[in-house]
This record gives C-alpha cells, structure tokens and sequence, in this order.
C-alpha cells in the first residue's frame, strides 16, 4: 500500500516557516541528502497556503519535480491548472483513491493545518523531519492544536554537519483483534 509520508524541516522550536511562510532558517547541509526520500515518492500532496509560498519562491511558476501534485484549497476551484490538480474533498476520501491507484508513496508537504487534517484521520503513515539547529520564537507550527494523540516508533536517526539531525518515524497502529 502507498504510504502518506510527512516531510518537512522545523526549527528546534517546531516550526517549519516564519510567521510570514518564510523558510530562510532551513538549510541543507552538504553531506545531507534527500535522494533515498525522493526515490520513495511520486505523488506531492500540500495545502494552499504552502502552495501560494512555492510559487512565490519559484518566481511564480510551480514545478513538482515531475512528480503528481496535489493542492487541497477552500478558494479555488477544483481542477488541474498549472502543474497541480486542486482538490476540495476530504483528506479521507482522497487518499482512499489515491492509495487505489498504482504508485510509490505520497508525499504530505505542508502546511500545517493540512498535517493536522490528515493526523486528525489518521492518515499519515511515517514522519520525516529535518532539525535545523535554530530557534525562530514564533511562525507557522508543524503540529498545530487540534488531533488526537499518534503514536510513532522511531525508524532512523542521523546527524549531519551543522547540526541538522533527520528523524524517520513509522506510525503504530493497534492491530484489531477477531473475534
């Protein structure tokens, strides 16, 4: 089955951007590599919000890399336009049909609020987090208010030059005894 994979780089603090959807403190140390991650992805799933900062930051185009993406929004109209397909349904039912669909694992990009809908269904399979070794004080937080308690079990851990520290974790599920 295709895995939700939330990934995301956070200050010690837990936030992945300023107040202002900034990302400025995140950075990439030489020796640290995303490309056994992006191997393991086909499918960018985002909120809105993030999609509006890709766009800033890319100059106002978006380009997935080649990969499907996805952009769950309120404002805008279903439908694929420029490079993502917008969605307005539940995170429940679209993953349900995405997990249909022959592919690798989906990658959950942000923001926070999209993080907290997909935790609230319980839809996220794995975490992995890039620790910046900075403290912002305030901004957008990875985990806002608002789910119930996800119990994860820690699959990797490394550390890399200027600090940064990535963390893989797997979700824990009760397995439902039969009666």
């Amino acid at each position: 089955m295709r895995k939700v994979v939330l990934g995301l780089g956070i200050s010690l603090d837990g936030y992945i951007a300023r107040p202002d959807g900034a990302v400025d403190f995140l950075f990439m140390p030489k020796d640290y590599s995303m490309g056994s991650f992006f191997a393991a992805i086909d499918t960018a799933v985002m909120g809105r919000k993030t999609y509006d900062v890709a766009l800033k930051m890319g100059g106002g185009s978006y380009h997935g890399s080649g990969m499907k993406s996805y952009v769950f929004s309120h404002s805008r109209p279903p439908g694929e336009r420029g490079g993502v397909t917008f969605v307005s349904e539940s995170p429940k039912s679209f993953v349900v049909r995405l997990r249909k669909s022959s592919g690798k694992n989906i990658w959950l990009m942000g923001g926070g609020e999209l993080a907290r809908d997909f935790l609230k269904e319980d839809l996220v399979d794995e975490l992995y987090i890039g620790m910046v070794p900075v403290l912002i004080g305030e901004g957008i937080p990875l985990f806002p208010r608002g789910f119930p308690q996800r119990e994860f079990s820690l699959l990797e851990n490394k550390t890399f030059s200027k600090g940064l520290i990535a963390l893989k974790y797997a979700r824990v599920r009760k397995k439902h005894k039969s009666k």
